[in-house]
């Protein structure tokens, strides 16, 4: 749940709802502890999600739509396997094959997924998601047969991308393609300063 009132906040929280009924892209910028992945579940549970009028439900729980990443806590040697999944085969312990988190099965077109800490991607895997973020296609690995990603991806990081694009570690091309929209949420120093009374929604 997000509680606040200052302006810095409820500009995030109208912001979110403006992007949440499209696919584009939308990059989140922010302190660690401001909240990133409660506005990235704000947008993903905004999102339409299809009427089944004869069975007269929705046709999933809009609690399913999202999915969370956080990129740091993988191994960089699976990520990849993670995000695109793989063919059977495709590497000594490729058994069976899996479907990844931009798969249709895992994220259909109401879907999100939130890729936490994006400014720690490295660059081989940057490359292969600009592809998804440009053309809506990605494979998985072992894998030729190109796929179509339907859902919607919000990233999110704490790190001055500027910087990390001049210091060659995060590539440009990426970085304009993911930030089609961008939302920064407020420092809690600035929400306080905004609105005082806040202090004790924080220490609940």
């Amino acid at each position: 749940t997000i509680i606040g009132k200052s302006e810095g906040l409820q500009t995030v929280l109208r912001a979110a709802a403006q992007v949440a009924p499209t696919d584009v892209t939308v990059l989140i910028n922010g302190e660690t502890g401001t909240g990133k992945e409660l506005v990235a579940q704000s947008i993903a549970y905004s999102r339409f999600v299809e009427f089944d009028s004869k069975n007269r439900r929705f046709v999933t729980n809009y609690a399913d739509c999202f999915v969370g990443l956080n990129l740091t806590a993988i191994s960089p040697t699976l990520i990849e396997s993670e995000l695109f999944g793989h063919a059977k085969g495709a590497f000594t312990d490729a058994k069976t094959e899996r479907q990844g988190y931009l798969d249709e099965s895992k994220c259909p077109r109401w879907g999100t997924v939130f890729l936490d800490e994006i400014g720690d991607l490295d660059a081989q895997i940057q490359v292969k998601l600009l592809r998804v973020l440009q053309n809506r296609e990605f494979q998985r690995v072992g894998d030729s047969t190109p796929r179509k990603f339907v859902g919607k991806i919000v990233a999110a990081t704490n790190r001055d991308l500027a910087a990390e694009m001049a210091a060659g570690r995060f590539r440009e091309d990426f970085y304009y393609r993911l930030c089609a929209d961008r939302i920064e949420t407020p420092s809690l120093r600035a929400q306080l300063q905004e609105s005082p009374e806040d202090i004790a929604n924080f220490v609940r």
